[in-house]
């Protein structure tokens, strides 16, 4: 406040001018921010929704109970909404216990909460595709983190190229989407499919399901890497967050606020 204030009387006094002002006190804010976030373990990105329009995310897998917990505490504090991922239902148990607010989603092993209730923001909406049952979690990861950036989102799942007619039987919506997330294991050739069946843009994400020779989603993604259907993009393997991220991204750009 003491910084604050003497720059004002230096504006006062005619000593400083207003462009000179401004850009002492957004440095003077910076800093107020990276101090507020800065945890000892963790330094927060507390000006990260400013820039990018959504909130730093918590990678959970690695980190303890204990961090996770009072990350999400600091977090809460300076936004509207938190979200973290890979959170086993072990770690969530002692979460929710701890702050009640939250609420776990065990599918996709992800952690929300919302100072008020989550909307639809945007018209249109983004289909989430998986190929079989085994590959939900990573389609559930992708699908809530579009939710919770302001998209609606419609599942289809289990629609895999061994039982095809699956997939055709749901065509009409999946075309009518403004952005497809495609989530498949074992061969991956799911992507490309979708991809020759649609005018839309596809984010394929290989999942690590599949027998010795899929090697962990290698094979799923090299097969969607080769995609020869145009309009295919490819996200790491097991990655629903970036593909929800980057697919929510797009339906933002394209489409007006509700």
């Amino acid at each position: 406040m003491m910084e604050i204030e003497q720059i004002l009387k230096q504006v006062q006094a005619g000593e400083l001018d207003i462009q000179a002002a401004q850009n002492q006190l957004k440095d003077h804010l910076t800093r107020s921010n990276e101090s507020a976030g800065d945890l000892g373990f963790a330094n927060l990105d507390l000006e990260r929704e400013k820039r990018t329009g959504f909130p730093e995310v918590i990678y959970g897998e690695s980190k303890t109970v204990e961090q996770i917990i009072a990350i999400i505490n600091k977090l809460m504090q300076h936004t509207d909404r938190v979200q973290a991922t890979r959170i086993d239902a072990q770690k969530a148990e002692v979460i929710v216990a701890a702050i009640p607010s939250v609420t776990y989603h065990p599918t996709a092993r992800v952690i929300t909460w919302f100072r008020k209730p989550i909307l639809h923001v945007y018209e249109g909406y983004i289909a989430v595709l998986c190929a079989g049952t085994s590959d939900l979690p990573v389609a559930e990861e992708a699908a809530i983190t579009a939710e919770c950036m302001g998209s609606h989102v419609e599942r289809i799942y289990d629609v895999g190229v061994a039982g095809i007619h699956r997939l055709f039987n749901r065509l009409p919506i999946i075309r009518g989407a403004n952005v497809i997330v495609v989530v498949a294991g074992m061969e991956g050739a799911l992507a490309s499919v979708v991809g020759g069946l649609v005018a839309k843009p596809i984010i394929a994400v290989p999942t690590s399901i599949g027998y010795g020779a899929s090697f962990n989603g290698m094979a799923a993604l090299l097969a969607m890497l080769n995609s020869c259907s145009p309009g295919v993009s490819v996200v790491n393997i097991d990655n629903g967050f970036g593909a929800g991220y980057n697919a929510a991204l797009i339906h933002q750009n394209t489409e007006k606020r509700l």
